[in-house]
C-alpha cells in the first residue's frame, strides 16, 4: 500500500517496533498528526478470542470530544414528553418508522421502547447496515429513556470486536490533553477486561495500539 510522503516521514520518527507506555504512545500520537483538521485518536485492541466468543458493550467516556448526537426515539405517545424533555431531536412512532424506512437516517443514535421493538426491527436492512438498530446490550432499548438519553450526552459509546477479535473505536481528539485521552484509553480497556468471556483462555488482551486519522500507529505497552 503506497503512503503519503508526510506518514512516510514520521516513521522516522520513532520507532514503530518498540511499544510504549501509554502516557508516551499518546504523547507521540499527538506530535505525529500532520492533518490541517483535528484529526481523531483511535484505539484498537486485539483480542484472544474463540470464533463462538464475543465482547461488546457501551462506556461512558470521561472527556467527551463530540458534539451534540441528534438522537431519535422510537416510542408510543404515553412516552413521548419524556423523550422530548430528555432532549430526543425526534419523536415517534408509525410515522417515523415509515420515514426512515424510506432510507432517511440523518440522525446519531436511536433509541426504541421495547413495545416498539416488532416494529422497529423490521427496519434492520436500513439500520442495520448504518450500526443504529437499537440493541438492549446497548442500553438503546428501553423504558427508562430519560436515563437512556442522559447516558448517551454524556458521552456513551458502543464497543464491539469484529470478526477478528478486534475491537476499534475512537476515543478523542489530538487538540485534547494527553491526560484526557489517557483517561478514556483506560476507561475502555478496563470495560473490555470487564467483559472478558468467563472460557476465555490464556492472555486475553493481545495488543493494543493508538494513531490519529493520518498518522501511524504506536504500540501501546499495556500489562493485563
Amino acid at each position: 500500500m503506497k503512503r503519503g510522503k508526510k506518514y512516510t516521514e514520521n516513521f522516522k520518527k520513532y520507532d514503530a517496533s518498540n511499544f510504549f507506555e501509554l502516557p508516551e504512545a499518546l504523547g507521540l500520537v499527538k506530535s505525529l498528526a500532520f492533518a490541517k483538521f483535528d484529526e481523531t485518536v483511535d484505539l484498537s485492541v486485539k483480542l484472544n478470542l474463540k470464533k463462538s466468543q464475543s465482547v461488546r458493550d457501551t462506556v461512558v467516556l470521561p472527556n467527551q470530544f463530540r458534539g451534540d448526537k441528534k438522537i431519535l426515539v422510537f416510542c408510543k405517545p404515553e412516552k413521548e414528553k419524556e423523550a422530548q424533555d430528555a432532549g430526543a431531536a425526534f419523536i415517534g412512532a408509525d410515522e417515523l418508522i415509515e420515514k426512515v424506512k424510506g432510507g432517511w437516517t440523518d440522525f446519531d443514535v436511536a433509541v426504541a421502547t421495547p413495545d416498539m421493538m416488532k416494529d422497529v426491527g423490521k427496519l434492520g436492512m436500513v439500520l442495520g447496515r448504518k450500526g443504529l438498530m437499537p440493541n438492549p446490550k446497548t442500553g438503546t432499548v428501553t423504558f427508562d429513556i430519560k436515563g437512556a438519553l442522559a447516558e448517551l450526552k454524556k458521552g456513551r459509546i458502543e464497543f464491539r470486536a469484529d470478526k477478528t477479535g478486534v475491537v476499534h473505536l475512537a476515543v478523542g481528539k489530538v487538540s485534547m490533553e494527553k491526560e484526557q485521552l489517557e483517561e478514556n484509553v483506560q476507561a475502555v480497556i478496563s470495560e473490555i477486561k470487564r467483559k472478558k468471556p468467563i472460557d476465555a483462555k490464556g492472555e486475553f488482551i493481545r495488543t493494543v495500539s493508538v494513531s490519529s486519522t493520518m498518522g501511524p500507529g504506536v504500540w501501546v505497552n499495556i500489562k493485563e
